[in-house]
Parts: structure tokens; sequence; C-alpha cells
């Protein structure tokens, strides 16, 4: 079999000779030829001269075109901020003030949606013979909040109806996003909804289930496959997720894939994921890469499986370890032999916590992926700046990255099991869950009132 009928038949469900590989490396790309990430992202040139090394050293089953969520945003009248190493982020939502819905949705010739459809035309003509091309674009949730900002979860509990026509807009997007990677020869089309990780249950089937059905029936009736890409703990939502009827779901660190696992096939849908992109591919070795690809497999039936990172890859990560890790997929055996004695270093970055018993005002801590690349990262940090701008010097304020070895050490010495999570003076108070206004509001006073 090719690549491309392996990943293809994992999504049907089918028996097959090993786990399909499939690296997502968006602005990672831009590494293997010097690129920074907004050359790759403005310029199908340099895209595509990246995204032909990506499959030469990395060889893939399937490949993604371009892993930036903000394209839609973009074009809908979100300001965004550019970086080298990572793909825009959003600085304004145009819907955070009005609740006034918009008609027009994304055109074809919008922004850098050309860019995108030109890159999946050539792609595929290059290697589409042998390999899937995956069309990515922003969930109706993530575009929703980039659209209207944190006032959304303060929307899902005061005003529930325009969240659900708000979400009528997003998904409307999302129709015109998979036509146009279907009319591109994508093989495979994904929303990508990092937020979906921050609501309950109850509320995504209050305002995700149907639109997300909707879409995903869309996909199937073009007759190409789908997988629903979420980051953070999303172990919660997993089963609601099932119950929309994707093909393939695909998950991050936070959740261990064993247990994920176990819900995706009572519904026989397929699940990717989940290697760690910083403690593992970022500042690992080699070998900590394939010993954790051999783990991963060996930790569950290998049917329905399909091997990637956990979302989109740091730009810095080490091309090597990358090459570790399609070796390792595409030969399990022959390296669960080689590592079976392997054990980890480890790292030992010493970080020093503050005395929670005798700060000085409020200590507020978001724990992060890296709020500059993962969405409900940014979001959570937003609300804690929103805290910071009404409070000011009443209360200190910091973000630690996990994307930082400092970070590492220190969501390590404080057990921190789910990213994005807010602390404060050294507890937990929102772990996956980006607060209303309201209510986070009211818990600082209450720490104030208690250190007056």
């Amino acid at each position: 079999m090719t690549g491309k009928e392996l990943l293809l038949a994992t999504y049907r469900h089918e028996s097959v000779e090993r786990p399909p590989w499939v690296p997502f490396a968006g602005v990672h790309a831009g590494k293997f030829k010097g690129y920074t990430a907004t050359e790759i992202l403005t310029d199908v040139d340099k895209l595509m001269e990246c995204l032909l090394e990506v499959h030469r050293l990395y060889r893939p089953d399937g490949q993604p075109v371009m892993f930036d969520l903000q394209l839609e945003a973009e074009i809908l009248g979100c300001d965004l901020m550019w970086a080298d190493d990572n793909p825009p982020s959003v600085t304004s939502h145009p819907l955070a003030d009005t609740d006034d819905m918009p008609e027009r949705v994304v055109q074809p010739a919008d922004g850098r949606l050309p860019l995108v459809m030109e890159a999946t035309r050539r792609l595929k003509a290059e290697v589409g013979s042998d390999t899937a091309i995956m069309g990515l674009f922003c969930g109706p949730f993530t575009l929703a909040s980039h659209l209207r900002g944190t006032k959304l979860f303060m929307d899902m509990k005061k005003n529930p109806d325009q969240v659900r026509k708000l979400m009528d807009y997003v998904t409307q997007n999302a129709f015109q996003m998979i036509d146009m990677y279907f009319e591109a020869g994508a093989d495979v089309i994904c929303p990508v909804d990092p937020l979906v990780s921050q609501i309950s249950p109850k509320s995504f089937r209050d305002y995700l289930t149907e639109p997300y059905t909707k879409i995903f029936d869309y996909i199937r009736s073009k007759g190409v496959a789908s997988s629903f890409f979420v980051c953070g703990n999303a172990l919660r939502n997993i089963e609601e997720m099932c119950k929309t009827n994707p093909d393939g779901i695909s998950i991050d660190e936070n959740i261990p894939m064993a247990t994920a696992k176990e819900i995706t096939d009572r519904y026989n849908i397929a699940i990717g994921g989940n290697i760690p992109l910083t403690t593992t591919m970022l500042f690992g070795n080699q070998q900590d890469n394939m010993k954790y690809v051999v783990d991963m497999v060996d930790s569950v039936d290998p049917r329905n499986l399909i091997i990637s990172p956990g979302c989109d890859m740091p730009y810095d990560v080490p091309i090597e370890n990358g090459i570790a890790v399609s070796e390792a997929a595409h030969n399990i055996d022959m390296y669960r032999e080689m590592l079976k004695d392997y054990e980890s270093v480890g790292d030992d970055y010493e970080v020093e916590l503050p005395d929670y018993e005798h700060l000085p005002r409020p200590l507020i801590e978001a724990m992060t992926l890296d709020s500059a690349q993962c969405a409900a990262c940014a979001y959570m940090w937003a609300a804690v700046q929103d805290a910071k701008e009404k409070y000011g010097d009443k209360i200190d304020a910091v973000e630690y990255k996990y994307s930082t070895r400092e970070g590492i050490a220190r969501s390590k010495k404080m057990g921190v099991k789910n990213l994005p999570s807010l602390y404060m003076n050294g507890k937990l108070y929102y772990a996956s869950i980006i607060p209303s206004q309201e209510e986070f509001f009211a818990e600082i006073d209450k720490l104030l009132a208690e250190q007056k």
C-alpha cells in the first residue's frame, strides 16, 4: 500500500500493515529552508519548497498544506501579529462590541486563501499519488472566539441565542472552506478547534453538536475523509466529538492515548496524536522520539491509530527528531527491539517557586503551552491580561510557557496536569477551562479581600 492508501484505509477503519504517520509540520516546515514562519505563510513558492522538503525527509503518509488558524479570522476583520517562529496571533476581535451578525463569508479570492489553495493543488500534483493531502481550517468555535474574543464565554452563560447565531455564521464559513479544499484536491479535510477543550460537555452539546454534525456530513458528501482536531485536555469532550461522526479525531499530549482510544474505539473512529511537542520533539533526542512512538503504539490496539505530533510542531524542533519519528513509524518492530532497554536521561533544570503564603498581592500564574502558538492558551492569557488591565498594580500576573525549559520545569514542580491552566497564589483555579470575566474577577476580589 502507498502511504496515502494506508491513511485513507485507516479513516475507513480497515486493518492496515502499520499505523500511518502524519507530521503536523506547519511553521516548522520553514526550518527546512531557513525561511521564517511569516515567509512561508505569505509566499507560495517558499511554502512549496518547504513542503517538498518535509515530504522528502519525513516520508509522510498524510501531509497538511498549512497549519494557520488565523486565515479566516484575518479575512473577517481580525488584526494579526506576525512572528518569525510561530503562526500569527489574533490581536483584535471585530465582534467584541457588537451583537450584529456579519453577512459576508470567506470567498476563494480573499486574503491568503488563493495562496493556500494553489499550494494544495501543487502539492497534490507533486506527491498526491502516494501521500494523502490534508486541508486544515479553523474550527467554528475557535473562529467564533477570534471574532468575539473572551466575551464569547460570558455569552455562553448570559446570551445563548447570540452564541447560536454566531455559531451558525461561522459554520457557513466552514462550508466555504470545505468547498475550496475539495476543489483544490484535498483527500482529508480537518476542522482544527483548540477551544473545544475549554468548554464543558453540556456546552458542547448546546452549541457545537449540531454544527459539527453538519460539517462532517458535508465533508462526507464530498467523498473525502475527515478528522476533528482538538488541543488541550479535551478528554471530557471526546465522546461528544465522536457523536458528531468524524472519520478521525486528533489529540495532543494532555490526553493519554490509551484513555482516549478506549472512547474512540467504541465509536469505531480513528485517532491520531499525541507525541509531546516540547518535552519530546523539541527538547528530546532521537531515541526519546522513537521510544515514544514505540511505547504509544504498544499501549493500544494499533487498528484505527495514526501516529502524529500533538499539534502544530514548534518551529525549532530538530529535523533529526522528526526523521526519528518517521523512522520509528515506518519500522516499529525494528525500533522496538533496538530501544527495549533505553531510558531517557531527563532534564535537571531547577526552578524556585514563590513563597505563596507571604505574597504582597495576589499572584496569577498562567501555565500555557505558548500563548503565541496555542489558541486556547492565547485566550486564557487574554483573560489574565483583562484582569491586569482592571486591577493594575493590585495583582501580579505572569505566563509560564511549556515551550521553554523553565516552563516545563516549573509545571512539573507545581504538578500541573493540564495546559492551559490558571493558578492564583499557587492554587489551581481553572484547568483547561477559560473562565468568564465575571467569574474570574469575582475570584480575584475574594483574594484581595482576604489579603487586606
